[in-house]
């Protein structure tokens, strides 16, 4: 596929796509709003020099939060834009860039649209996080001398083969950026088995993530909902048809007196989990009503709220990642290890293959491959203190051990940021 037939074909698919919006409304109003600058109109004046981050969704929105922070405090005087695809991801914004800070929706990967975005906002540079490849964005700021860097890169095995098959266009956009920082050696190596030719390896964003603001203050509250329930396990960013061979769990596990903390990925699925439990008779009780669990008739605690996960992590005794049950590739277990919460994962984690390895490796994680595995090693452990304090050192121990990416990529960004070209482009703007 060459770029101008992607293009066409684009255009093609874009009725379906903003009809897509209008199905994902129906349980996510939001998706509703800022259309225009799904087209590239905005409204909203940059103030000084943009420097440019994308953060599809939430999980790449928290990840940069450590870059954020740093890029503030190395060079004040520039503008942090942050632009997203979700509305969950927008939304998460706020709390990690603070004031001054702009934040939007990325166009669709349009030429005009594009054009119209980078001639609004004329960022010095642009970083885009993890899997995130527009051909004809990544092509606009070549032609604009703009760099462009693909940061935090990882490419699963899976996604490779996916690419592969549209490998001329892929190999044109990886060749037309002048950076791409992959999270390992193995990110790297797929990357360039694609054709990209400037490659180095960062480290991974996640492992810097700092604590929320409000995350004691959070902490907290939860836990006085909590009480003094006893034994707490969590099922954390759990993803359709997981939530069904959770509960499932309720049953084979012989810890009665336990609390399920069930932490839906999507908060449009809030209301269908909820469905579920009601379905299947489990006395429940859902965050956003703020009530204690503290009577042992409640199983099961539904986290219906956003921005809480790190908190849960943090008073839960084990936790269960979501999307590692089924083939969805896996959630971030870096966060639980981070908060020190034994972490027990399913036989698909592709999306974080290597740090579920070594996670696994160093005692922080255990793989379980079938529900009654899960089940014994989820007794096993909420029985077992010391061995759940053993994986909870080996968990801090682990993040600390692979923390010091955001410095990393700070001084692979340096020389784009000092250029004598991008000041003389901004004097001009």
């Amino acid at each position: 596929m060459t770029r101008p037939l992607y293009t066409m074909l684009f255009w093609l698919l874009l009725p379906l796509i903003f009809l897509r919006l209008l199905w994902r409304a129906r349980r996510q109003p939001e998706y509703l709003r800022h259309w225009g600058e799904r087209l590239g109109r905005y409204a909203l004046r940059p103030s000084a020099p943009v420097l440019w981050i994308h953060a599809v969704s939430v999980g790449e929105t928290r990840a940069a939060a450590s870059l954020v922070r740093a890029l503030k405090a190395r060079f004040p005087a520039y503008q942090i834009l942050m632009t997203h695809m979700t509305p969950t991801g927008r939304a998460t914004a706020p709390e990690l860039l603070g004031p001054g800070s702009v934040r939007c929706y990325l166009p669709y990967d349009l030429p005009k649209a594009v054009a119209r975005f980078l001639a609004h906002y004329r960022p010095v540079l642009g970083i885009l996080l993890e899997t995130e490849l527009w051909p004809n964005l990544v092509h606009a700021c070549a032609q604009d001398a703009i760099p462009l860097v693909l940061a935090n890169a990882r490419l699963s095995e899976r996604s490779a083969r996916g690419y592969a098959r549209f490998q001329p266009l892929i190999q044109q956009a990886l060749q037309e950026l002048p950076l791409i920082a992959a999270q390992t050696s193995e990110d790297a190596q797929r990357l360039q088995a694609l054709g990209a030719e400037r490659v180095a390896v960062m480290g991974n964003l996640k492992f810097d993530m700092p604590d929320s603001p409000q995350l004691e203050q959070v902490s907290q509250q939860l836990r006085q909902l909590l009480g003094s329930r006893g034994r707490v396990w969590l099922a954390a960013s759990t993803r359709e048809g997981e939530e069904a061979m959770v509960l499932d769990l309720l049953a084979l596990t012989p810890l009665q007196d336990t609390l399920l903390i069930l932490v839906p990925r999507h908060p449009q699925r809030f209301d269908e989990v909820a469905s579920l439990l009601q379905r299947r008779h489990i006395n429940f009780v859902r965050r956003s009503e703020n009530r204690s669990v503290q009577d042992n008739t409640v199983r099961v605690l539904l986290g219906d709220s956003m921005g809480e996960l790190q908190s849960w992590y943090r008073l839960a005794d084990v936790a269960l990642m979501g999307g590692s049950l089924l083939p969805f590739g896996g959630q971030n277990l870096i966060e639980a290890t981070a908060a020190g919460c034994p972490v027990l994962v399913g036989p698909h984690t592709y999306n974080f293959s290597e740090a579920a390895q070594q996670a696994i490796a160093c005692g922080a994680a255990r793989r379980v491959t079938t529900p009654q595995e899960l089940a014994r090693q989820l007794t096993e452990l909420l029985e077992d203190a010391p061995a759940r304090w053993a994986m909870r050192e080996a968990g801090l121990a682990f993040t600390q051990r692979h923390q010091g990416a955001t410095e990393h990529l700070l001084d692979l960004l340096v020389p784009y940021l000092q250029s004598p070209q991008n000041i003389s482009t901004q004097r001009q703007a």
